[in-house]
């Protein structure tokens, strides 16, 4: 009877341990996915101002640019977050 107690309680605090661990994994895939939509956001503004001081030198050319390199580095950093955020998915 005492064996069997042990083991119970044994059981217990290894079926809570992994779902406490389950909880912590899903709180870091969200956190790596909001960190990568926030880098994606600050890469395409600053895409966006420098964009805007090429446009108060007249060069329109060099402005698109600038705020297509801002965009892809934006789309880049989001698929980091993404990728980050399916690895902690997948070693739960």
């Amino acid at each position: 009877m005492r064996t069997l107690l042990k083991v119970a309680v044994i059981g217990v605090c290894l079926s809570v341990g992994m779902m406490l661990s389950a909880e912590a994994s899903e709180t870091k895939a969200k956190m790596e996915k909001a960190k990568g939509e926030m880098k994606g956001n600050v890469e395409e503004m600053k895409g966006e101002t420098k964009a805007m001081k090429e446009e108060l030198k007249g060069n329109d050319t060099k402005a698109e640019l600038e705020r297509a390199k801002g965009k892809m580095k934006g789309t880049g950093e989001r698929a980091k977050g993404k990728m980050k955020e399916l690895k902690e998915k997948a070693t739960d």
